[in-house]
């Protein structure tokens, strides 16, 4: 049985057992079914066909949940829009990328989005976490001339990248790649409907919310849904359904720490999981010895479906204190290289390139990614920054990554971030804005400084620090660096 019939079978069957969990409320499979079948009839109703470009304005919230796994089980197509960003945003992509039928919460549908949607000629569909309800927005009752836009060749779902291989852009991931997509997400450990639930509070817009979603609907598993993550919703769920595994990104780690959640409130963890950024090697020593549970680290994108490299708990349990900084060996079926960007050859074994994979179900060809990278004698992966990200200061190259890590070591420092902007003299100097740990007195920008000049060449001294309350993130806790930069910008006199 395929992907999207085994989603399928999960979807109905059962229909009285409870599922998903939302707002700490139980639904039961019958509800979110029921709410994809009348997505899909008010679409068949329209004459739309099942391959027809369809967008989901996505939220973490129970009907875009029932929408996604509802679309794969009927093996319709459908295109992600970012519900984090401004209405004026959200009508661009309505208008730019011209779909037959747009799928929003009825928050979402402002003036604004609604007459990006008429332009398009886009039926309009409300969801509701509120009332479970589907309707038709009035204004977009019916399908109008169009043109829309082209449609996919197979059914899949459109993902934009966080920009691994380049530049963000939009992926279609066709439904067979899918059963990759969610399987990646599991730490290479099987799963089992009788388990306690997954925790799944990655933004749907993305390809780890995408893999948390289908992973827990493909086994038939239960599942908490956060609308967003927050240290006591999370910790919350953990002690209330006594849950054994959970991924997690970079900053969900420093928050737990941060927050110094006691140790048992996390005992019925097993392992935890994560990607979508490096982890600090200090931080995640600390979070070991505080809680006792080995912290599983890997590397995807959505250009790969998902995660390519990964340690395993039984790889960890033998290695992880051999190999620190590694984030593990390549999955099955999945071959790497590091390529010198300048003679395009292969490097030696612990030398650094541009690394490269091939991933025969999702591309044939070898993809190069951005993220420089080295690979040791016995197949272990290291990464060492993003060479996309490099800053030049005056011809010298500096990594972000480098100057990140060094910042994260001062005691006071809670996380930071780095970035280039434009100097006149030197073409592009770093700079670096600073979150600071509860409870420390704030460093001088002069202290911190001298702690990067005393560990870093002098080049990689930011010329200007900037310590913020909280650095500015996207949904998937990941520092937003344009915002970083916009905040140095909005600093320079006018």
């Amino acid at each position: 049985m395929d992907f999207s019939s085994t989603i399928r079978e999960r979807l109905y069957a059962s229909p009285d057992e409870n599922v998903i969990e939302f707002q700490q409320r139980w639904y039961s499979r019958g509800t979110i079914a029921a709410i994809a079948d009348r997505i899909i009839q008010l679409l068949d109703e329209a004459n739309i066909p099942n391959d027809a470009a369809v967008g989901i304005i996505v939220r973490n919230r129970l009907p875009h949940a029932a929408a996604i796994l509802g679309f794969v089980a009927a093996q319709r197509s459908f295109s992600m829009i970012y519900a984090f960003q401004s209405p004026e945003a959200m009508a661009n992509d309505v208008e730019e990328l011209r779909f037959a039928a747009v799928i929003a919460d009825r928050d979402d549908w402002t003036p604004t989005v609604i007459a990006a949607a008429q332009k398009a000629g886009s039926l309009g569909i409300a969801i509701s976490a509120q009332h479970e309800r589907v309707t038709l927005v009035a204004q977009l009752a019916q399908v109008g001339a169009g043109p829309f836009a082209k449609k996919p060749e197979e059914p899949g779902i459109g993902v934009l990248t966080s920009g691994t291989t380049g530049a963000p852009k939009r992926i279609h991931i066709r439904m067979p790649i899918l059963e990759r997509a969610a399987s990646s997400a599991s730490a290479q450990v099987e799963a089992s409907a009788s388990e306690p639930p997954d925790l799944v509070f990655w933004p749907f817009g993305g390809i780890g919310g995408i893999c948390q979603v289908l992973g827990a609907g493909f086994v038939g598993k239960r599942m908490v849904l956060l609308e967003k993550f927050t240290v006591d919703d999370w910790v919350g769920a953990v002690k209330r359904h006594q849950i054994t595994k959970v991924g997690v990104q970079p900053t969900v780690i420093r928050m737990l720490l941060e927050a110094k959640v006691p140790r048992a409130d996390l005992a019925s963890l097993q392992f935890i999981f994560g990607g979508s950024a490096p982890l600090e090697q200090a931080t995640q020593k600390q979070f070991e010895e505080i809680y006792g549970l080995p912290v599983i680290w890997g590397y995807g994108a959505t250009e790969f479906a998902g995660t390519i490299i990964a340690w395993t708990p039984d790889l960890y349990k033998q290695f992880g204190t051999k190999k620190p900084g590694s984030i593990g060996k390549p999955f099955p079926n999945v071959q790497l290289r590091v390529i010198d960007p300048t003679t395009n050859n292969e490097v030696a074994s612990g030398e650094q390139g541009y690394l490269e994979a091939l991933v025969p179900l999702v591309n044939k060809d070898w993809v190069r990614t951005t993220d420089v990278a080295s690979i040791d004698a016995e197949g272990f992966v290291y990464l060492h920054g993003r060479g996309d990200g490099a800053i030049n200061r005056g011809g010298f190259k500096i990594l972000p990554e480098t100057v990140v890590k060094i910042l994260q070591q001062h005691p006071a420092v809670l996380d930071a971030a780095v970035v280039g902007i434009d100097d006149a003299r030197l073409g592009q100097v770093p700079v670096a804005a600073i979150e600071l740990r509860s409870g420390f007195t704030a460093p001088s920008e002069d202290e911190l400084k001298n702690f990067v000049r005393e560990r870093l060449p002098a080049h990689h001294i930011p010329a200007a620090i900037r310590i913020v309350e909280k650095l500015p993130r996207t949904p998937s806790l990941k520092v937003s660096l344009q915002a970083v930069k916009d905040l140095f910008r909005s600093a320079e006199p006018s």
